[in-house]
């Protein structure tokens, strides 16, 4: 029977807010039509994503969510498609929650997160024994604070469990969470000394490295981005390291060869939402590690499936199969 794929980490209720502008600090800014409630987070976007791309690819979610209406609604959610296997998922306390404030003209976001059961989420919810996977993802770093805990000898509880991981013949990949501040330094590179496949954007790579990726104008420095993946090599990934922005998609494999491929350019009016977009492009890349594909297909259908996601207000809700989705890229891309 083919092993699938596990993916674990933060499992959450979004609820968005359409908002005319964000505030500073002391203003007031009006709440327009449209509040909605979706589920959200690495566990399950990006579960949704590949149960999406492949209706048959065998997928086991690992997490903790509440005991309360906002954790049957992701179970629920996660039951809708019969491939995804759900009893690996903890059920104790409050979920998880993100007040996502989402600006209708520029569609900017800016996150309010409540941890909840997230936090309780170690290793010992893991039971490599019954896990039937040759890949696992777990998301995010910096968001789960318990395995972001120190570890005496992996440096944090993440690095212990991907080390469990691939001492079980488990393939790892992570994903981190936007956030500013000095615990990239201390929490993300223990973590990539046990990591297959890094699938980060362009703020997340420039924080972890020290190497800047935007100007003070926000263009991308491209120079510096081969630098940020040979970095991140540097620190231990052993297999693929992949940057993605909204303009254009990077990785570099172990052997040092470089992709780049731009970002699809999409009529107006297209895009619905951005909630989501990176755990499809992370998604995408995935799907294609798991299959055998090239980095560079990696890349191709990770920028499918990011666009297929835009083109709904919810994370997964415009996801299509792998097939569809680089149909989309084709007819979009004009080749």
């Amino acid at each position: 029977m083919e092993k699938g794929i596990c993916v674990a980490g933060n499992a959450i209720i979004d609820i968005l807010y359409p908002i005319e502008c964000y505030p500073g600090k002391g203003e007031l800014t009006t709440i327009t039509e449209g509040i909605s409630r979706a589920t959200g987070g690495a566990l399950c976007n990006v579960i949704l994503d590949l149960a999406h791309l492949d209706p048959a690819l065998p997928l086991s979610a690992v997490g903790r969510i509440g005991n309360d209406a906002e954790g049957d609604l992701i179970l629920s959610e996660m039951e809708r498609f019969p491939n995804i296997r759900t009893d690996g998922m903890i059920r104790e306390g409050k979920t998880s929650f993100t007040a996502v404030m989402a600006e209708s003209t520029t569609k900017q976001r800016t996150f309010f997160q409540y941890r909840g059961a997230n936090a309780q989420l170690c290793e010992a919810d893991f039971d490599w024994s019954k896990i039937d996977a040759s890949l696992l993802h777990i998301g995010y770093i910096l968001l789960l604070d318990t395995l972001d805990e120190e570890d005496a000898e992996y440096g944090t509880k993440m690095a212990r469990l991907l080390h469990s991981a691939k001492q079980a013949g488990i393939k790892t990949s992570i994903d981190v969470v936007s956030e500013t501040g000095d615990r990239f330094a201390r929490l993300v590179p223990p973590a990539l000394k046990f990591t297959d496949y890094c699938i980060i954007n362009e703020l997340e790579a420039q924080n972890a490295t020290g190497i800047p990726l935007r100007d003070a104008d926000e263009k991308l420095i491209t120079e510096n981005l081969p630098k940020a993946l040979r970095s991140l090599f540097e620190m231990g990934v052993s297999t693929w390291v992949v940057i993605h922005c909204p303009e254009v998609g990077y990785g570099m494999d172990a052997d040092g060869n470089f992709v780049e491929l731009p970002s699809l350019r999409l009529p107006e009016g297209y895009i619905k939402g951005t909630v989501g977009a990176g755990d499809a492009f992370c998604s995408g890349v995935l799907y294609a590690a798991y299959k055998g594909q090239s980095l560079e297909d990696a890349i191709r259908l990770g920028i499918a499936s990011a666009a297929c996601s835009l083109s709904a207000d919810g994370a997964s809700d415009g996801m299509r199969t792998a097939a569809d989705a680089m149909e989309l890229y084709r007819s979009l891309n004009g080749k």
